[in-house]
């Protein structure tokens, strides 16, 4: 059974995220907190979605334009975009010194979310999905947990394949992308900036640490 510890009625969240009770209900209505009951929001919810924005108020970019910031930063080709879109890029990222303003521009790069499912299927899934090498910015890659990139079809299949239920406290976290899934695999063994951007958002303080320290000495090489 949950503890109260676990939920916060929706005036303490709006107080956590610093936004109003109106504003928590449509966060709450664009699925990206969850309600446990009315007036009453999962708090593990609270803390993903506060460390996917990073307290950060920048422009947030759409996918194509997320996943060439990451290429650029690894030092990869952004031959999706237009010459006058690359340019752009550039000069935004070369403006950009701290590390928290490119997590929260890069958050929609996938629609995270988090499940449960039985310990057995974590190999299988570990098989189809694109995860990033955590050993990359000197973190373990964990035995009882997954988390990585899918298609966004594949995100829809591999959950109902597998029977996986949603749930925040969940140990299995699957990122949907609509961009090209062979070019996020490639970048997620290019460099350590995606893997950096996946720990950035972790719940786990040193994790965060880690990723924004790498995030900023990413961005500080690709400004000299």
């Amino acid at each position: 059974m949950a503890s109260t510890a676990d939920f916060v009625s929706t005036r303490e969240a709006a107080r956590l995220l610093g936004v109003s009770v109106q504003q928590v209900n449509r966060i709450i209505e664009a699925g990206e907190l969850t309600r446990v009951a009315r007036g009453l929001v999962d708090r593990t919810s609270i803390e993903r979605y506060r460390a996917a924005r990073h307290g950060g108020r920048k422009r947030v970019w759409a996918q194509p334009t997320a996943w060439a910031a990451i290429a650029l930063l690894s030092g990869e080709d952004i031959s999706w975009l237009g010459q006058v879109q690359a340019w752009r890029l550039r000069s935004t990222l070369l403006e950009t010194t701290n590390a928290g303003d490119l997590i929260t521009r890069c958050r929609d790069r996938a629609d995270v979310r988090t499940y449960r499912g039985h310990s057995s299927v974590l190999s299988h899934l570990r098989g189809e999905i694109v995860s990033p090498a955590a050993a990359l910015i000197g973190l373990a890659d964990s035995a009882s947990s997954v988390d990585g990139y899918v298609s966004t079809e594949a995100g829809a299949t591999l959950a109902s394949r597998y029977a996986l239920k949603e749930d925040d406290t969940g140990t299995i976290t699957l990122r949907a992308t609509d961009f090209d899934i062979y070019i996020v695999t490639r970048l997620a063994r290019a460099s350590s900036v995606l893997a950096a951007l996946d720990a950035a958002t972790s719940l786990d303080p040193r994790s965060r640490g880690v990723g924004e320290r790498v995030l900023g000495e990413a961005l500080a090489r690709f400004s000299e």
